[in-house]
């Protein structure tokens, strides 16, 4: 076997830019079992291993790559599951460059251990080869938990407390299950039949799902402690779109990314005519921001038909907050990168419907609160960038339907649920919150690592008492 360091890191097959910017499916292809052996090889199973420190569950790496080394799925994905109940998602959408792979030994002078290949490798083995075994579960408790959102934090709290003998109802708004992972992550990014099956994983456990309850409209919190739950967690997402503010944004053409994303991909308007989604299809797009949202958002324009499609941001790309992996898969589709320019107005046509869009240049100044240059106007740089459809992809805030309707639940000045950051209580008794209903949008692993959190607190309550 060759030295570890020395074998290089394996990459990922994926379908050609070409190709994949017009379809749906999935870009990343997979590992095979030999790639995904050498991947692997590469782990030194460090004695004090960083990356575990830097993963917000916990996964016990180190351990994990080793039974993968040595041909033992199954006993891999067993492994992952002690801490993380959606490893087929974790491992296609985690940061893992700032996270577990940027924690590893390997990356001080080279490329780190794919870590979330290997994960995803694991889970989708055990999808294809698996005989559907499940953890062990603890005995009954009798005790009864609502989960409200089943987005990450939710279904890890699920998940959690399931295995611990509680029994748990998720509440899901919607009319299919998964929050964020459904309706804001595209097809080719994260396959919607990995997400359901990871629900219906936790749903053998014996988690129950019920979807279509809107909690703070069809039922309130303290409706739920009357039908005799014991305890609330509350994991319903940022899901408030934030617009810019500026002159022409109701014109026709222009979406928040929430509405944008969700017709797109819970609603499943790329599937038309199959699915009769409308949605304003555009043939020269502007997407503003540049997150993992944006992202997604300017690829998916481009898989709708448009034959150009530009990111529009005011920092450099320095400032980027979207994956490293996101940003480069937009390029290698030919999405164009418009920095350190900032939209001052929406321009229309004689029926209402966006045509152009006023930019002004700008430059960095001084570092901002989020730690991040300013950006400053440039006097006298305007110009005129002609659109057809606009997606506003600068952020979401606290949803609000449930904290209008909860009495004695603490918000900050933004609106969002004030929580201890180490439990997940809530100034309310027997409630719980977690993920972007806490933090602001997020990433997916720490709404989940806020699950974890919160899932140890509410069995020592539940167990203990508060």
């Amino acid at each position: 076997m060759a030295k570890a360091e020395k074998i290089p890191r394996q990459p990922m097959p994926e379908q050609d830019p070409q190709v994949r910017k017009r379809n749906f499916d999935e870009v990343p292809l997979g590992y095979t079992e030999e790639q995904a052996v050498k991947e692997a090889e590469r782990c030194l199973q460090c004695k004090k291993p960083s990356c575990i420190e830097g993963c917000p569950v916990s996964v016990e790496i180190p351990a994990f790559i080793k039974l993968i080394r040595e041909g033992e799925f199954t006993k891999a994905i067993h492994k992952i599951w002690e801490r993380n109940s959606l490893p087929a998602v974790c491992g296609r959408v985690c940061p893992q460059e700032i996270q577990c792979e940027g924690r590893c030994i390997l990356a001080k002078k080279g490329d780190p251990v794919a870590i979330g290949n290997l994960e995803r490798f694991a889970a989708d083995w055990e999808r294809a080869h698996g005989k559907g075994e499940l953890p062990p579960k603890a005995e009954p408790t009798g005790k009864r938990v609502a989960v409200v959102g089943s987005g990450p934090s939710g279904l890890t709290v699920a998940g959690d407390l399931v295995l611990k003998g509680h029994h748990v109802t998720v509440f899901e708004a919607f009319h299919k299950p998964g929050g964020v992972l459904v309706y804001g992550i595209p097809e080719f990014r994260l396959p919607k039949e990995i997400v359901f099956q990871e629900v219906n994983f936790l749903e053998r456990l014996g988690v129950e799902v019920q979807c279509n309850v809107v909690v703070g409209r069809t039922v309130i919190v303290d409706e739920l402690f009357e039908e005799g739950y014991d305890a609330v967690y509350v994991g319903v997402g940022a899901g408030l779109p934030r617009f810019l503010n500026v002159p022409g944004e109701n014109l026709i053409g222009i979406y928040s990314a929430n509405e944008y994303l969700t017709r797109a991909n819970l609603m499943k308007a790329y599937l038309f005519p199959e699915y009769d989604t409308p949605i304003v299809k555009g043939k020269d797009v502007v997407v503003l921001g540049a997150g993992n949202v944006a992202m997604d958002s300017a690829r998916t324009a481009m898989r709708l038909g448009a034959d150009r499609v530009r990111i529009v941001y005011r920092r450099s790309r320095e400032e980027m907050p979207a994956r490293a992996a996101e940003i480069h898969h937009a390029e290698e589709e030919g999405i164009e990168f418009f920095l350190l320019t900032n939209p001052k107005r929406f321009i229309g046509d004689d029926q209402g419907r966006v045509k152009a869009m006023e930019c002004i240049r700008m430059e960095l100044g001084e570092p901002d609160e989020s730690g991040r240059r300013r950006p400053v106007p440039v006097e006298g740089s305007e110009f005129t960038m002609e659109c057809d459809l606009v997606v506003i992809a600068v952020g979401a805030g606290a949803n609000p339907l449930l904290t209008q309707t909860t009495e004695g639940l603490a918000l900050n000045k933004w609106g969002y649920i004030v929580a201890d950051p180490e439990t997940g209580k809530t100034t309310k008794k027997g409630v719980w919150a977690g993920g972007d209903i806490v933090t602001g949008q997020a990433t997916v692993i720490l709404a989940m690592g806020a699950g974890r959190k919160a899932s140890d607190s509410i069995h020592k309550y539940l167990t203990w008492g508060w």
